[in-house]
């Protein structure tokens, strides 16, 4: 039997976010060194920690009282901020002066509007 419209049936589209069976996605050639994993590993770890002191700030300076102590603490948590990145950067090996550093300052502006 032919279908309605007389013609031959319209192709399957394959997805390409699935799995087909006989045909593996193709894989990286060359595995990341184990160097590379400990500084992802390190900038990781110095860039958090460091963010939850700045965060730790944000929460001392919701906390105070004095509008001075906040705009102060919240300052700090900027500096913290910008630090982390940094140190992230640092770690990799690039240029300590970037737009990156813009994410250290993510926390406290939503501090600040939180706070203030």
């Amino acid at each position: 039997m032919s279908s309605a419209s007389g013609g031959t049936p319209p192709a399957v589209r394959v997805r390409k976010h699935l799995m087909v069976p006989g045909q593996p996605r193709p894989q990286n050639r060359e595995p990341m060194s184990i160097g590379g994993v400990q500084r992802w590993v390190l900038s990781t770890l110095a860039a958090t920690t460091i963010l939850h002191l700045a965060v730790g700030l944000i929460f001392a300076a919701a906390y105070s009282e004095r509008l001075d102590a906040k705009i102060g603490l919240l300052v700090i948590s900027a500096a913290f901020g910008v630090l982390a990145m940094v140190a992230a950067l640092v770690i990799h090996r690039r240029q300590p002066l970037s737009p990156w550093l813009l994410i250290g300052l993510v926390p406290t502006a939503a501090g600040a509007w939180i706070v203030l």
